[in-house]
């Protein structure tokens, strides 16, 4: 009986999650966030010297990095925060809260929509980066993973972000919050070039967390740090246990 129900609940889930992955891809605004910012930036980054250093060569590696980190954090946070926000505005969870779907197995289905949309974005990325250029190091396969804890974790918040606040709060928060990530949290600039305390802090942001841990596997092929996994981690619990607090139907 009991597998019975657990098979149900994971088949509603995969169905929830397989609307919302449709529901996503639909949107253009979304697709802005999830694809063609982090595209965009990536050329910036290799095909100029606005930012980087052409002189680097491992210039398009470290692009790549600032890339994938920038789309985890526009897909994972803001634009799920904005999303579900909005769904909460207009009643639609309202709606699937009067239907067999649990509030567990409707996070699931978002959180699994979330992992799919932020994978078709560094596929991309990825495909981007080797046309301009970018030969993977024997250990980039290490990206892997931190970017499956750094999707879980700007979810986590992003779930939190749209239970605290009104949609209309949400969207300039989230938005907000994005350009700070990425011009102050260690994303865009490294966190070695923040000034004092400013950089300081910066460290123990789960962007830089995130950023640096592909950095050290797309540029170097080695294994993120012990630090980087633990501000990861960290970030993820206390966002998981925010948002099952915060969470709500409407």
């Amino acid at each position: 009986m009991s597998a019975g129900l657990a098979a149900s609940s994971r088949r509603r889930s995969l169905a929830q999650a397989s609307w919302e992955t449709r529901l996503l891809l639909r949107n253009g605004e979304q697709l802005l966030l999830t694809v063609a910012i982090p595209i965009g930036l990536l050329l910036v980054l290799t095909l100029t010297d606005v930012i980087s250093d052409a002189s680097d060569p491992d210039r398009v590696a470290r692009a790549l990095a600032t890339v994938l980190s920038v789309s985890v954090i526009s897909s994972a946070f803001t634009s799920l925060a904005i999303a579900t926000g909005f769904e909460r505005r207009s009643g639609a969870l309202r709606f699937l809260g009067t239907t067999p779907l649990s509030r567990s197995e409707l996070l699931a289905g978002k959180l699994l929509a979330t992992a799919l949309v932020t994978g078709l974005s560094a596929g991309v990325a990825c495909a981007t980066g080797l046309l301009v250029g970018w030969r993977p190091a024997a250990g980039a396969a290490w990206a892997i993973p931190m970017l499956i804890l750094g999707t879980a974790t700007f979810a986590a918040w992003g779930m939190a972000l749209a239970g605290l606040l009104r949609a209309e709060a949400v969207l300039a928060v989230a938005n907000g919050v994005f350009l700070v990530l990425l011009m102050f949290g260690g994303v865009v600039i490294p966190v070695a070039s923040l000034p004092g305390l400013l950089g300081d802090l910066a460290a123990w942001l789960p962007s830089a967390a995130l950023t640096e841990s592909l950095t050290s596997a797309l540029v170097d092929g080695a294994a993120p740090s012990g630090a980087s996994v633990l501000v990861l981690t960290a970030w993820l619990a206390v966002g998981a246990a925010v948002s099952a607090r915060t969470f709500r139907w409407s």
